[in-house]
């Protein structure tokens, strides 16, 4: 807990005391002046000075308490409890601020982490994998003499009842499923494989439904078995298929896709992983007011995401049938752990001196001022007068101190082999191919 003592001259309180006489006397009606023109003097005998003192305040204390903590770098993250303590009446006017601020802790161990990512490597395997994609999106189906196996197609007539009445949407005729596919019920699964065309297969299954406590009788007839059939993998298919004039084309692009693609995956998880290894380093307990203050912030990005998307927030929760009760719960269960993250890193920018140069800096406001298509100066200015400069270079500060602790981390794979940092860089150019369905 913080207490800020602030002291405002008389002089420099007299342009907001002067609003208030204003504001004051467009509500009051005296005979004579019409509202908004009673003088201030005649206000002041009328009510006395503590009435307009006491709206001036009202309204300003909260940009005074805002300068002070600008000035002195508090790191509020709470509402402060204020005490006016002199002034009321007259002259200059103070005030106390208490208020809980950030912890400061210390950490150990920040500079040897190790953490296990999945490989950014692109095996034969992956690329083979997303080309028999691309393949069962053309393929076709052959009628099988053979009991059906999983992947297979097969035409049923299926029929299933309760107590004898059909359950709506478990009955029909010449229905194309998937051996495999776990499709309303496990059984059917179990029933149809290895089933033949010609078989009739009867067999009960618990309801799906979680709020049906019974028991489906299904009858199945099989009707035939239609095997998948992948079209060869040729140059004829990679025209076909792609923008691609050969099957080398196409698979060289599905590398480089791939390649894309994991890199990206394993650089987040990188971050995940060393943010889950620096909460564990922070032991000591947080308060409510910290882990609070964390729950706003997910909450402010979050809604400023949707709003992006044209959604508010409130919209969002009737859309998800979620109660702004069981939105707060949700961000509490993030919460601590994003807070001790957050915390760890702020130790470390203690401990390992990082800082943010004025370069920098810039360099970060001019790209916060082409995100809202305004100039960098007025971009600053506005920063500057809401006190939330420091704000942004505190944020910087903390980024870096994420981007300290991965270089001198420890990043392997599931083998345990240690990973080419150069592998975790994204990429700078994009693709414009729609080869394949991402």
């Amino acid at each position: 807990m913080v207490k800020l003592s602030v002291t405002i001259d008389e002089a420099e309180f007299e342009p907001q005391l002067d609003e208030a006489y204003k504001r004051i006397s467009k509500e009051v009606r005296m005979p004579g002046f019409r509202p908004g023109k009673v003088p201030r003097k005649l206000l002041e005998q009328q009510f006395g000075p503590e009435m307009a003192r006491e709206e001036a305040m009202r309204i300003a204390l909260p940009d005074y308490y805002s300068q002070a903590v600008d000035e002195t770098e508090v790191d509020v993250i709470a509402s402060p409890e204020i005490e006016i303590t002199d002034g009321q009446a007259s002259g200059p006017i103070t005030f106390e601020a208490v208020v809980e601020v950030r912890p400061v802790v210390t950490i150990a161990g920040h500079g040897g982490l190790r953490v296990e990512v999945v490989s950014p490597l692109v095996t034969d395997e992956d690329v083979q994998e997303r080309l028999d994609s691309i393949r069962r999106q053309h393929s076709t189906l052959e009628t099988v003499e053979r009991a059906a196996a999983e992947s297979d197609h097969v035409t049923i007539d299926i029929e299933g009842t309760i107590d004898g009445e059909p359950v709506p949407g478990l009955t029909a005729e010449d229905y194309d499923y998937v051996v495999g596919s776990g499709a309303v019920v496990k059984e059917i699964d179990e029933n149809v494989e290895g089933a033949s065309a010609g078989d009739e297969l009867t067999f009960s299954a618990d309801h799906p439904s979680e709020d049906e406590d019974s028991q489906i009788d299904f009858v199945i007839k099989v009707k035939d078995v239609n095997e998948q059939v992948l079209p060869e993998p040729t140059d004829e298919f990679a025209q076909e298929a792609s923008e691609f004039e050969t099957i080398a084309e196409l698979k060289a692009d599905l590398t480089d896709r791939l390649a894309d693609s994991k890199k990206a995956q394993a650089a987040m998880q990188v971050e995940e992983k060393i943010g889950e290894s620096l909460a564990q380093l922070i032991t000591d307990d947080l308060s409510d007011a910290v882990i609070e203050n964390e729950m706003d912030n997910r909450a402010q990005e979050m809604a400023m995401r949707l709003q992006a998307q044209g959604i508010g927030l409130e919209q969002y929760l009737q859309i998800t049938g979620t109660t702004p009760e069981m939105f707060r719960e949700q961000l509490r269960e993030q919460a601590e752990v994003s807070a001790r993250v957050d915390l760890a890193l702020r130790a470390v920018i203690v401990a390992e001196s990082v800082e943010v140069s004025d370069e920098d800096l810039d360099h970060e406001l001019l790209h916060l001022a082409a995100q809202v298509d305004q100039p960098l100066a007025d971009v600053k200015e506005q920063l500057e007068q809401s006190g939330r400069l420091q704000a942004v270079r505190s944020d910087m500060r903390v980024r870096a101190a994420l981007d300290w602790v991965i270089e001198r981390a420890e990043i392997v794979d599931e083998d345990g082999n240690s990973i080419d940092r150069e592998l975790l860089k994204q990429p700078e150019h994009d693709h414009d191919h729609g080869s394949e369905e991402e």
